[in-house]
């Protein structure tokens, strides 16, 4: 099994290594190593209501009331969220709330504790 990476025009597969430069031959697009490494250390950062970067297990706190989706719940302003974690989408914030359960919130209602 080959350890090179998967092209990342169309994700094929099949790629190869060629004077240095990574090419696939299913859509003939080019790269180089360089790129690679630098595309895996990029990654999303998700900041809170005061642009301080959150990261999974931080706690944070809700700076506003917040309705429950589906049900007469209110999450309160000053509930603590403890052991978040970060998520792709529409909410940035997978969590466990005391008395409500798991939801997800959104980065832009909450401040890091």
């Amino acid at each position: 099994m080959s350890n090179l990476p998967k092209c990342p025009q169309c994700n094929s597969e099949y790629t190869y290594e060629d004077a240095g430069m990574y090419i696939c031959p299913e859509c003939a697009h080019e790269w180089s190593p360089q790129a690679t490494a630098e595309a895996a250390e990029e990654q999303r950062v998700v900041r809170d209501a005061y642009g301080n970067e959150l990261k999974d297990g931080d706690s944070v706190t809700v700076i506003k009331d917040l309705k429950v989706k589906g049900s007469s719940t209110v999450v309160k302003v000053g509930t603590r969220v403890k052991n978040i974690r970060l998520a792709d989408g529409d909410h940035d914030i997978d969590c466990r709330i005391d008395g409500i359960g798991a939801m997800g919130l959104k980065s832009e209602f909450v401040k890091k504790a």
